[in-house]
């Protein structure tokens, strides 16, 4: 038997003697995550809530205590508004985003993989032009970009919105960094050998390895786009084009004249936050991989 080191023989537990648990010290630490979650679930709770109210209720109850149960008549008015207008922007927002997302995803992958596998002239330089435009913020592009639409007649139209969604600064970042830490240049070596051409290695070979930081890219793209609000208020004024956010900005803005859009623009952001909730539990576990081989290979 290898005999303990000093260190290791004055924490090693007496024979008989079972491990401690967590201790007093780690009583403060749940506290204050217990805190922490509660202080970032609070707002969902409130929303949950004020969404199954009437509109009296509403204004006349506690804004953290439930009243009498009407969602269910919330939801059905909120998806016969204006014919059932909810829903069209609803559709908008899942084809910005979940289409948006992809599109960009599978952009920063190629751009990522070729600043990692080919070695060009000013591949450096481009490398930081990238990571600039991820300091720039999108308030500050929203009205260039709106410029350059104008000047070709494309403002007020679904690509107005889509094509900038697409680009990523940083979802190629990120697959720069996972190529690096997760494609050997021999695999890659290997196939050229064996007669395969780069765009079959990268499909085969590159983007399988890459699946997990992907998904990571995808799930971080498609929450930007999702979220996305200045962009669609510049560029659309058809309002069957809004995604969901400035649909709800809108019945917002009208509830003055019309207090029933109060409560509805309380459900319908209820329910525009589901499918956020369904893509993180799909794709859950690809993500916490994609962040673990970030976190520990970058």
């Amino acid at each position: 038997m290898t005999p303990l080191t000093r260190t290791e023989g004055a924490h090693a537990p007496a024979p008989g003697h079972p491990r401690r648990g967590p201790g007093r010290s780690a009583v403060p630490v749940f506290v204050f995550m217990a805190l922490v979650a509660g202080y970032m679930l609070l707002p969902v709770y409130w929303l949950l809530v004020s969404a199954t109210k009437s509109q009296s209720d509403l204004v006349s109850t506690p804004g953290l205590l439930p009243a009498d149960w009407h969602l269910g008549e919330n939801l059905a008015a909120l998806f016969s508004r204006q014919d059932g207008v909810y829903l069209r922007w609803l559709g908008n927002s899942l084809a910005y985003a979940g289409v948006g997302a992809a599109v960009g995803t599978l952009l920063a992958a190629m751009a990522g993989y070729a600043l990692t596998v080919y070695a060009f002239k000013g591949r450096e330089a481009v490398f930081s032009m990238i990571l600039g435009g991820v300091l720039v913020p999108a308030t500050a592009l929203a009205l260039p970009l709106f410029l350059l639409f104008a000047e070709v007649d494309a403002t007020n139209t679904f690509w107005s919105v889509f094509l900038p969604s697409i680009v990523s600064p940083f979802g190629v970042y990120l697959s720069r960094i996972f190529a690096a830490a997760s494609i050997p240049v021999e695999v890659i070596e290997a196939a050229r050998i064996d007669g395969a051409g780069e765009w079959t290695i990268f499909r085969t070979v590159a983007l399988r390895m890459m699946s997990p930081a992907l998904v990571t890219v995808f799930l971080f793209q498609f929450v930007v786009i999702w979220n996305n609000f200045l962009l669609p208020l510049i560029m659309l004024q058809d309002e069957r084009l809004y995604p969901v956010t400035l649909g709800l900005f809108t019945w917002q803005s009208q509830t003055s004249r019309a207090p029933e859009l109060q409560t509805l623009t309380l459900v319908g952001a209820l329910v525009s936050v589901v499918p956020i909730v369904i893509t993180f539990l799909m794709l859950q576990r690809y993500w916490r991989a994609g962040l673990a081989a970030g976190a520990v290979k970058s």
